[in-house]
């Protein structure tokens, strides 16, 4: 993807609606893009760059989807259904003003994502699905808040869960604080996927290819797609005011899948081996990154 950073007068008002002059606020920042572009790095867009106003946008939206997966944290349980995660996820977000961004979302059914042992993602709640002694779950919120996005995802283990499922889900979130340390300003998302890939592979696992993080807070879904299996020096320069999740699908075995050609939505491993996901919504800052949902 590829954009040209208009430069403004440097007396008129900056473009991100600070309500500095345009020298005071991202002259520079748009000369280190255009430079960084005229060496054919790939540079996000002006309209990737979230302003201070779309930025306190999404974190009152992320306020919402914290406290509901802070919820389900609470009550989560043997003996529950998945359709029991569900309406609690709409019943809170409703409550606190949010509507459930997944509701509808070409054409998904329900409010959350419930995804069980083998299931990769997009595992949709149903009222005959009982959570078991020994399951793994990953529940992923998504929210809307006065048009702006936010998102993440949990995983949970049930009662007596083994060994094995629960180095994965331990590992995984380790993966997922490893691509948060990598989210460095003018690096690249592909420095930052390849320290996750290598924590998976260091400790036997993979990492599903197909799908993937992604940009959110004006659109559920933004650019750039954010890969897990990416090489060093490549994809997009991660900037500030970048908006994005971090969310690697590690598998115990395989990194094949395929997709339930029923419902059309949950992906499951094709082996039939434990997959897990952790989520995390972050803000790209000048030193680093600010977690905006958990």
């Amino acid at each position: 993807m590829r954009t040209t950073y208009e430069k403004l007068d440097r007396n008129d008002p900056c473009w991100c609606g600070s309500g500095k002059k345009y020298k005071k606020c991202h002259e520079a920042f748009d000369d280190r893009m255009r430079l960084l572009e005229s060496r054919g790095e790939i540079v996000p867009p002006r309209y990737l760059i979230k302003t201070p106003s779309q930025i306190q946008g999404i974190k009152e939206s992320a306020k919402i989807n914290i406290a509901v997966l802070d919820e389900i944290s609470r009550t989560i349980k043997i003996g529950m259904t998945t359709q029991e995660i569900d309406d609690i996820v709409y019943s809170l977000t409703k409550k606190m003003g949010g509507i459930p961004a997944t509701l509808d979302y070409q054409g998904y059914p329900k409010s959350v994502c419930t995804s069980l042992n083998n299931e990769v993602c997009h595992g949709i709640p149903d009222s005959g699905r009982i959570l078991k002694d020994g399951d793994i779950i990953n529940v992923d919120c998504s929210t809307i808040l006065n048009g702006y996005f936010s998102d993440s995802s949990r995983m949970f283990m049930l009662g007596d869960v083994s060994l094995e499922n629960r180095k994965l889900v331990e590992v995984t979130k380790e993966c997922m604080e490893i691509g948060i340390k990598h989210v460095i300003p003018w690096t690249h998302l592909g420095d930052m996927g390849d320290a996750v890939h290598q924590h998976a592979l260091k400790n036997g696992y993979t990492v599903v290819r197909q799908i993937g993080g992604h940009g959110c807070g004006l659109e559920f879904h933004e650019d750039p797609f954010v890969s897990y299996v990416s090489k060093p020096g490549q994809e997009m320069m991660m900037v500030p005011g970048m908006v994005f999740t971090i969310e690697p699908m590690v598998n115990m075995g395989t990194d094949e899948i395929y997709q339930d050609q029923e419902n059309g939505w949950t992906i499951y491993t094709k082996d039939g081996k434990p997959s897990a996901q952790w989520e995390v919504q972050v803000l790209v800052t000048e030193t680093g990154c600010e977690i905006l949902t958990y």
